[in-house]
């Protein structure tokens, strides 16, 4: 996968997507609202089954109580966490549609406080919405990504 200013690129195809509202950075920062550039790896794929069918083999289901750690002063930070969590963290269950579908990525995978957390390829809002950082796409191709990227696909952000 490589992100070009046309959309992501992957298997042939260009698929177009939305990044952080603050663009590409290669200094990336808790809340600062950009996408890390560099090279990153796909780690994990998560769904959300009281909505849709599992969208590969090796997916996750996200549950009532599966959050994400945000707080660079916790030791789960920047991980999968279950709840209750008193440590500031982001659900994975939501009422929006936003994460029904979730392919993680090993951006800070060392947990270095305040580097940014919980990089994912996600469903966007609509086109051209900035994200808090992630990558988003349209369901569709939401889903066709999840079915094409097993963990260890390669995600280049120039």
């Amino acid at each position: 996968m490589v992100l070009t200013p046309q959309g992501l690129r992957f298997l042939g195809r260009v698929i177009p997507c939305s990044i952080g509202r603050a663009g590409i950075t290669p200094a990336k920062r808790e809340g600062d609202h950009a996408t890390p550039s560099g090279r990153h790896r796909i780690t994990g794929l998560w769904y959300r089954p009281d909505r849709l069918a599992r969208p590969a083999p090796w997916a996750r289901v996200i549950g009532p109580g599966d959050l994400w750690c945000d707080d660079p002063g916790h030791a789960a930070y920047n991980q999968h966490a279950r709840a209750p969590l008193a440590a500031s963290h982001e659900r994975l269950r939501r009422a929006d549609p936003l994460y029904d579908v979730i392919l993680t990525t090993d951006w800070n995978a060392d947990a270095v406080p305040g580097r940014g957390s919980a990089i994912f390829l996600h469903q966007w809002r609509r086109p051209g919405f900035g994200t808090e950082g992630c990558i988003a796409f349209a369901r569709r191709d939401l889903m066709w990504i999840a079915r094409h990227a097993p963990p260890g696909t390669p995600l280049y952000v120039p």
